[in-house]
């Protein structure tokens, strides 16, 4: 069977599942629909529609489009069968029903951005910044029932600058998440995959990537400068770590680390051009930050209107 021939359904939602379907459109494999979220609403009264990155590329490129509520409801399953795949593929998506991940003959496998079986879960990309990794990657395995722990096709790794937030690990494995699913589905439809179950794979310390909520990601800053430096940059720019200053948040996006002395969580500046906070043991140069109802800002912009008083300290 040729990729033409082969026939492929792929499911997924943000951009960081664009790519994926992009390589496998421009590579002319034989995509015959793809699955996304629901339209979100939007706007003050919920009453425009945002449909999912992965849907305008969809619709742009002239792909059937399926955006089924609940994965389980009989008309999507029948709908779903009467393609007839014999693969689909899940970036970024939701966790499907056993009814249809094991549908096609040939499986359905998941690019997932971390090296499995390290973080399995929803936020791999930042755990793996926030607790200062050196590498990650994108695997794909084979689905089956419990999220993230099937067999092993392909893995791929790219180092972390201890400079990369988690915006720019996200792009560079949002990029070699293509390149892995296309090499994927060649080595599928040319017989040549030998997966590998993860409870074979030794020495890797079973680290969870839970999802992150606003109080994740609260800045504890009686931890060492390196932690509190990593967890800033794994949170950056989205969802963003915060701290409190009298009472309100304050969003920091970039810092620097630095030797030191000062007590967790002071703040000193000349007023100027610089503003630094104490940590365990060193402390963190901030460079660009957001107080609560203010735009974000490079710390010089926010100190030429706003002052911080003696004495004050992030909570």
């Amino acid at each position: 069977m040729t990729k033409e021939e082969l026939r492929i359904v792929y499911m997924g939602t943000p951009d960081f599942a664009v790519e994926s379907l992009k390589a496998l459109v421009e590579g002319g494999y034989n995509v015959v629909a793809v699955i996304t979220m629901p339209d979100k609403p939007m706007g003050r009264h919920g009453s425009v529609l945002q449909p999912s990155p992965v849907k305008q590329y969809a619709v742009e490129h002239g792909l059937k489009v399926m955006q089924p509520v609940k994965l389980k409801d009989p008309e999507f399953v029948e709908e779903l069968r009467a393609l007839n795949a014999d693969l689909q593929i899940v970036v970024a998506f939701r966790m499907l029903p056993e009814v249809v991940w094991n549908m096609p003959r040939l499986g359905t496998f998941n690019a997932h951005a971390s090296l499995l079986p390290k973080y399995r879960g929803a936020a791999p990309i930042n755990w793996a910044v926030i607790n200062g990794d050196e590498e990650t990657g994108i695997t794909t395995f084979f689905l089956k029932h419990e999220i993230d722990t099937g067999d092993i096709i392909q893995q791929v790794k790219i180092p972390i600058a201890d400079t990369d937030n988690v915006e720019v690990v996200h792009d560079k494995l949002m990029l070699l998440s293509g390149k892995l699913v296309t090499e994927t589905v060649d080595n599928i439809i040319a017989g040549t995959v030998t997966s590998v179950p993860q409870d074979e794979i030794k020495d890797v310390e079973l680290t969870p990537a839970p999802k992150i909520f606003r109080e994740t990601c609260r800045i504890d800053w009686n931890l060492p400068v390196k932690k509190v430096y990593d967890f800033i940059r794994g949170l950056s720019p989205y969802p963003a770590a915060w701290t409190e200053l009298n009472g309100k948040s304050v969003k920091i996006y970039e810092a620097t680390k630095e030797e030191g002395s000062m007590k967790p969580g002071e703040i000193a500046s000349d007023g100027k051009s610089w503003v630094k906070v104490g940590t365990a043991d060193g402390v963190l140069n901030v460079k660009v930050l957001q107080m609560e109802g203010k735009k974000r800002m490079p710390v010089a912009d926010l100190l030429r209107g706003f002052k911080f008083t003696e004495g004050a300290c992030f909570k």
